[in-house]
């Protein structure tokens, strides 16, 4: 929720109105190893990220570690990982109203050098193919981005072909 702050004439502020979002969102998981694109899902850009998480972790995948932002972790989460003995490496939030305690800094620092395989898929996708998802309707939402990462692993598997040739 955002929007701008509107002031009584005597300088006290009134409610926040509320601001919808319009939009989607894309979510992906990839392999660590190759960087392929394992599964993905469009939601609404207001549904809530870490809902995400049962939906796009597998156990089939080779890792036992999940690597995600912060908007994914919650005790459900965490609970949720432990069954399925998967190691959280989900990035800590900052306390509110206080500064992020140094160890924490530091360990998010390092989970973020991880997470940034993640991040250029999602740049690859804007920048290369100018994905942008604004659309009418959730199926046509989730089509641009699902052709989207087909066409980001057939960029991978040729990166990965190439590189057995000339190896």
């Amino acid at each position: 929720m955002g929007g701008k702050v509107r002031y009584r004439p005597d300088g006290t502020p009134l409610p926040m109105i509320a601001v919808p979002v319009f939009g989607y969102k894309s979510h992906i998981s990839i392999d660590r190893r190759f960087g392929f694109i394992r599964e993905s899902a469009a939601t609404s850009a207001s549904h809530a990220d870490g809902r995400m998480l049962k939906r796009l972790v597998t156990t089939e995948n080779t890792s036992g570690d999940v690597w995600a932002d912060s908007a994914y972790r919650s005790r459900k989460n965490e609970k949720w990982l432990d069954a399925k003995m998967l190691r959280s490496q989900i990035h800590r939030r900052k306390p509110p109203g206080k500064p992020m305690p140094p160890a924490t800094a530091r360990a998010n620092a390092k989970k973020s050098s991880v997470r940034a395989r993640v991040e250029h898929v999602f740049a690859h996708q804007k920048n290369r193919f100018g994905l942008f998802i604004r659309t009418i309707g959730l199926a046509r939402a989730e089509a641009k981005p699902t052709l989207a990462n087909l066409a980001c692993n057939f960029d991978r598997l040729v990166f990965h072909e190439r590189r057995a040739a000339t190896a």
